[in-house]
């Protein structure tokens, strides 16, 4: 379950970095094609933040139990 999570929060990291990407290669062309990749890579990024903490709590919790 862990190796899961841990996962997923790289797959939101990866949802990021190609919403930049496109943000820097429209934003020349057509700013206003760029405001949903940049609303996705907002949301990306604080997904990533939110697993990661949410991952650490549950580790942290099942390493406390076990003890």
């Amino acid at each position: 379950m862990i190796k899961i999570l841990r996962y997923t929060e790289y797959l939101y990291l990866a949802v990021a970095i190609v919403s930049i990407y496109k943000i820097i290669t429209l934003w020349p062309v057509s700013p206003k094609d760029t405001y949903i990749f940049i609303f996705f890579a907002v949301v990306s990024i604080a997904m990533f933040l939110f697993r990661r903490n949410y991952r650490k709590r549950f580790e942290k919790r099942k390493r406390e139990n076990q003890k």
